[in-house]
């Protein structure tokens, strides 16, 4: 079986050498890049050669690519690169990677045209001066011959290992039986969808309820698709950690399970958890772990792929005892594990790191999306942007006089927006060609400056110039799927006409963003408890229109949860001082009537101090913690530590953060819920600007609800599911609001509850 590798591919691994250097340097953009080369090619002779694709076997190896060019007038052999600023920005190791790869197509051409002696030529080209710079080398074919072999060698020893551990992985997932033996309730139908979705290939839409066992049932049937389906990795993606440490669990099962246990799963981390000097840059000169990075990464990649568990404590341990910075070493073994576990960003955001390797190394990949649900709101983070004027002046500050005036000019552009608008927030239908052409000249004149004088990656400079960078590509893609507004900075109490603003390009709908990410994907599932109405994810996720649709039903009976509606209590902002001693006292009386662990969730940190302080003051004898805000790890922690088996109290969150989803509390550890809130966003100017966004797309009927009803429902939903988690489990939830007695907003529960009305005392408020 012989292994097919690019030139690049070959060379990043065996050339490359010395530091990590991520200092920043303004790059070409890709159209550049291929204007860069275009012009290039033009200077050359009617003889030039470009685009040569080229190959050559070495043992089980064949290494193939495509060489830029070949001028016959000079028997010479040329590598294009394009670049900003000045040629010396451009690190050693990149330079070592570029000879490489040029070298290693020279070879190949001698091989093809039975040429004996060939000039192969490094070519730098700058793309703002048109200035092109020649590195040339002579060299024997034979010569090229021996550094072909060299670097085949190294890398034939990694594939040859490579291959045998994708055979060993198939064969071990082709024999692999369910873990678990048998089952849950809808489980294996659940299982049996994904496995025809990674056969078929596409997109699936999974609606499963907590206690069906989801992670296991969508990792385990792709995975055993895998060997027939070709599929290279599995990309698992989740919201949060709870997500990640359970997809984690999963594989742990699958590998004991396997004959030959084999499967490697990388966990990817967060920069800011595992970098071990985060008050240094991240190049040679400054950090340890950057300095020779690259001259001790093989033996750190061979050590780290012995591990089939490559979550972060074995990552930072390989890497502690190799000398190597754990999270760009956790980025390599990206290119050598069968499943990634990771943040949704790493494959939705515009420089998502999963999806530019699939791309470059052409793979096969299939992509679980946990708790989908939050994909909408993340995804709309990951494609808006902002530019605020106290950044900019920070930003001038910083610069030197030459920069100062053009920065000037943006800010002149900017304050005669502010001067037009009267009111602290407003939304305009595009972003005003003026800006975006001031905005546009800034990045231009800052990236020339940044090509000469490399900025340290605080300087306010350099910042402002990343969020120029992102306004404007988003500005350029503008379209009904978007917002732009400007927000008036009233904080200093001044008039709002001569007050600073915000710019901000607001994604409403990613679905135009999220297309290409499915398309690049041979299989994508998306699953939750909570895709309820399945028309609202797939019209704001942009699912292609093949995109299938299994609802599983619960493995509950509806005797489990005692589901009851307090209809007569109007938990909205204006009446929620009548609203405390109600809710109270409901707490109060169901506590007493069932001791044990509940939790209570508020629409805000404000309601939720009132309410608890109250059920303090009126009944002391009630346990109770609260979440508080910016609640740390370990906060977070000591919060769910207070939930036990035979403990008893009310925990107090508010819907929609951090324990109200992903949160398993099984048996008694939690006995009921009040949720006193519809859980509905907050209705303020950009919320009612996303509304009448979604009626110009999806219809004045939708406006509201893909708005404020379907959000506000979804959070409900999971806030309830945390009280029945396993099939043996019961409990009761209080769903506290007038709104709770519509129609419309019970066809939006999970179908197996019984609605049962409670009728609350209005005591008068203390």
């Amino acid at each position: 079986m012989s292994y097919s590798v690019a030139v690049r591919t070959l060379c990043e691994f065996t050339a490359r050498a010395g530091d990590l250097d991520l200092r920043f340097t303004p790059a070409p953009t890709g159209p550049e890049g291929v204007a860069g080369h275009a012009t290039v090619v033009d200077r050359r002779t009617a003889a030039y050669e470009s685009e040569i694709a080229l190959s050559g076997q070495y043992q089980d190896l064949l290494v193939r690519g495509r060489a830029d060019g070949y001028d016959p007038d000079t028997n010479q052999l040329e590598e294009i690169k394009t670049y900003r600023g000045e040629l010396s920005s451009v690190r050693d190791n990149h330079r070592a990677l570029h000879w490489a790869q040029a070298c290693i197509y020279g070879h190949l051409f001698c091989q093809a045209r039975g040429i004996s002696r060939l000039r192969v030529a490094v070519v730098y080209f700058n793309v703002v001066t048109e200035e092109e710079t020649q590195f040339p080398r002579d060299y024997d074919a034979a010569e090229l011959r021996t550094f072909f072999e060299e670097q085949c060698a190294r890398f034939q020893a990694w594939a040859t290992t490579e291959l045998a551990h994708r055979q060993a992985r198939d064969l071990a997932l082709a024999q692999l039986d369910f873990p678990l033996g048998q089952f849950r309730a809808g489980q294996r139908e659940l299982a049996v969808s994904v496995y025809r979705t990674a056969r078929d290939g596409g997109c699936l839409l999974a609606q499963a309820s907590t206690g069906i066992g989801k992670t296991l049932g969508t990792l385990f049937p792709l995975l055993k698709a895998a060997p027939d389906t070709r599929i290279d990795k599995v990309f698992f993606l989740a919201a949060k950690n709870a997500g990640k440490a359970l997809a984690q669990q999963a594989l742990d099962r699958l590998n004991e399970s396997a004959a030959q246990p084999g499967l490697r799963a990388l966990d990817l981390q967060a920069r800011d958890k595992v970098c071990v000097y985060p008050d240094k840059a991240c190049h040679g000169e400054s950090c340890p772990l950057a300095r020779g990075f690259y001259d001790r990464l093989p033996e750190a990649r061979a050590a780290a792929l012995a591990h089939t568990r490559l979550d972060g404590s074995t990552v930072r341990t390989v890497a502690q005892a190799h000398g190597v910075c754990p999270y760009y070493l956790s980025q390599e073994l990206a290119r050598w594990s069968d499943v990634v576990i990771g943040d949704y960003n790493y494959y939705f955001d515009s420089n998502a790191i999963l999806y530019a390797l699939a791309q470059a190394h052409q793979w096969r990949v299939a992509v679980l999306v946990d708790e989908a649900h939050n994909l909408v709101d993340r995804a709309r983070h990951m494609y808006s942007s902002t530019l605020s004027q106290p950044a900019l002046k920070r930003a001038r500050q910083a610069a030197p006089k030459a920069l100062r005036k053009l920065l000037d000019g943006l800010n002149r552009a900017w304050n005669a927006l502010n001067r037009k608008q009267a009111c602290a927030y407003q939304a305009y239908d595009a972003v005003p060609a003026g800006l975006l052409a001031a905005v546009q000249k800034a990045i231009v004149a800052v990236a020339e400056h940044v090509g000469q004088a490399p900025l340290a990656q605080d300087d306010p400079l350099l910042l402002f110039y990343f969020e120029m960078l992102s306004f404007a590509r988003l500005a350029e893609q503008f379209g009904p799927h978007a917002l732009f507004d400007v927000t008036r900075d009233r904080r200093d109490d001044s008039d709002v006409p001569t007050s600073p603003s915000t710019l901000c390009v607001r994604n409403v709908v990613p679905a135009p963003h999220l297309a290409a990410r499915y398309a690049a994907a041979h299989a994508t599932v998306l699953f939750s408890a909570t895709l309820n109405p399945q028309q609202y994810y797939r019209d704001t996720l942009g699912l292609p229109d093949k995109t299938g649709w299994i609802e599983v039903a619960a493995p509950f009976q509806a005797e489990q949860l005692t589901v009851h509606v307090a209809g007569n209590v109007s938990t909205r902002y204006r009446d929620r001082k009548q609203s405390l001693r109600p809710i109270v006292d409901l707490i109060a009386a169901q506590y007493a009537k069932n001791p044990g662990n509940y939790l209570s969730f508020l629409s805000s940190f404000e309601y939720l101090e009132q309410v608890a302080d109250l059920l303090s003051q009126c009944h002391p004898q009630v346990p109770l913690w609260k979440q508080t805000p910016a609640m740390n790890e370990a906060g977070r922690e000591a919060f769910l530590a207070r939930f036990t088996e035979s403990g008893s109290g009310v925990g107090f969150a508010v819907l929609g953060g951090a324990f109200s989803e992903a949160v398993d509390l099984p048996g008694k550890r939690l006995i009921g819920a009040f949720i006193a809130t519809l859980g509905l966003p907050q209705v303020n100017p950009v919320n009612e600007q996303m509304k009448a966004a979604m009626e110009k797309l999806y219809g004045k009927d939708q406006g509201y609800d893909y708005t404020y009803l379907y959000p506000g429902l979804q959070k409900v939903v999971q806030a309830a599911g945390r009280v029945i988690r396993g099939e043996h489990d019961t409990g009761t939830v209080y769903l506290i609001d007038d709104r709770y007695r519509r129609g419309k907003v019970q066809a939006l529960l999970p179908g197996w509850w019984q609605l049962g009305a409670v009728h609350l005392s209005q005591t008068a408020p203390a």
